[in-house]
């Protein structure tokens, strides 16, 4: 697993040394509110160290890209789930039914919190924007948790590469492996949290 993520962290993080770092950036953080598994912020971190004087364009491109990505989930969720469920509870960790039903009970009670605690840590966004659609809970309060936690994460990210610079990336690719796991651990306690702490 820790090779496939480095792979795949490799893939997504060389598009800062192309002329499509902007859009590429904008594509993986709409893919990763529904299916992807790198978060935009690898590439986010990357183009913000090359060109810091954007840093608050690319942190507003992420946000642009996941927020709309979120939506598409949403979308997915709300008019396409019976088509698509088997997929996502095949081949995406984390979605079970066990999962979903939980979700559901939490979007009862915590709607806009459910979606906002997602959108800003590692609980797993794509979980909720799915599960927001599949459960059809108010489209505009899950609009705007999404766009407030969002934002804050990527405005976030690109004010600490903005203050600190270079140091940032230095130190994720000297420990990129205890990194990796560190962020398994993180994803695989996020769905743990929901299922058995919320």
């Amino acid at each position: 697993m820790t090779k496939l993520m480095r792979r795949l962290y490799d893939w997504v993080l060389h598009w800062a040394s192309t002329p499509y770092g902007g859009p590429a950036l904008f594509i993986l953080a709409f893919a990763e509110s529904s299916v992807f598994p790198i978060p935009p912020d690898v590439l986010l971190i990357a183009l913000c160290v090359a060109l810091p004087t954007r840093a608050w364009k690319f942190a507003f491109i992420a946000s642009f890209g996941s927020v709309l990505g979120g939506m598409f989930g949403y979308g997915i969720g709300w008019g396409f789930w019976a088509l698509v469920s088997e997929y996502f509870f095949k081949y995406i960790p984390g979605f079970t039914p066990d999962i979903f039903a939980k979700v559901q009970s939490l979007f009862a009670q915590y709607d806009f919190w459910v979606v906002f605690t997602a959108g800003f840590t590692p609980i797993p966004y794509k979980v909720i924007t799915l599960g927001a659609g599949v459960f059809q809970i108010n489209f505009i309060i899950f609009f705007i948790a999404s766009m407030v936690s969002r934002s804050l994460r990527f405005f976030l990210v690109a004010w600490l590469l903005y203050k600190y610079g270079a140091g940032v990336r230095s130190f994720i690719d000297k420990y990129f492996n205890l990194l990796s796991i560190t962020f398994l651990v993180l994803l695989i306690g996020g769905f743990m949290f929901i299922k058995y702490v919320l």
